[in-house]
């Protein structure tokens, strides 16, 4: 009997962790992006700030909630320049996205058409927010 019970505790132990191996893989812990809008959110590794991302221009925006007042809620531009403008490229829904980093501050984007990379930088300070071409 105690050797039924043991078989069949360790066959349930196995299919309860392969059940609970693919939920992780189909919830994700970020948003998929929709390629069909114009605006995204992409989350930071701090629970406050958020990256919205025209995904049609490339321009960013870092954006902060706050539970304390409005102090420390805000949404300030990362990178006002319209990539489609300045390259003179075609402008299209879902042609840009951000990939996080093992950085906290740190995102690449990645144009989906022409493959060109960025370094992006949030902060808290207004000197160390940038966006930068990573390709040539």
């Amino acid at each position: 009997m105690k050797k039924i019970f043991y078989t069949s505790f360790v066959l349930f132990l196995g299919f309860f962790l392969l059940f609970a191996v693919s939920c992780t893989e189909v919830l994700p812990s970020t948003p998929t992006q929709n390629s069909d809008v114009r605006y995204c959110l992409f989350p930071t590794k701090n629970m406050w700030t958020f990256l919205k991302l025209d995904t049609m221009t490339g321009q960013i925006w870092q954006v902060q909630f706050s539970t304390t007042g409005d102090d420390y809620r805000f949404e300030t531009i990362l990178s006002s320049v319209n990539i489609t403008d300045v390259l003179k490229i075609e402008k299209k829904l879902g042609r840009f996205t951000l990939y996080p980093t093992e950085n906290m501050y740190n995102f690449v984007m990645l144009d989906q058409i022409n493959g060109y990379t960025y370094q992006v930088q949030w902060n808290g300070d207004k000197e160390n927010r940038f966006v930068v071409p990573i390709s040539d």
